[in-house]
């Protein structure tokens, strides 16, 4: 199964294809509404993640997706452009996670 990342910004996709998955930097609601509609369709999809900013543009549709589709998951994921956390909320979830603290 595969895992997929919608972004709005080249910092938070370049870590994760760090990490092996693969995404796209989309720039607009039209962008991110036709990548959804062709990613769903992709039956070896496991996860799509989306960062928070990106989300924002499109919550209904997306939202509409997460109760109706069994596969993918489709996630909100935090970066460091999003305005939704202290500046140590990225630290606080890996710690929480898995109990290493980065400070």
């Amino acid at each position: 199964m595969k895992m997929y990342l919608l972004s709005d910004n080249n910092d938070t996709l370049m870590g994760m294809r760090m990490a092996g998955v693969d995404g796209k930097v989309l720039t607009d609601e039209n962008q991110l509404r036709t990548k959804l509609s062709e990613l769903i369709k992709d039956e070896d999809l496991a996860v799509i993640m989306i960062t928070e900013n990106l989300f924002k543009l499109a919550r209904d549709t997306i939202n509409e997706l997460k109760l109706n589709l069994r596969q993918p998951l489709i996630i909100e994921i935090p970066d460091r452009h999003g305005q939704g956390r202290t500046k140590d909320a990225i630290t606080k979830y890996v710690k929480d996670a898995i109990g290493v603290n980065l400070s």
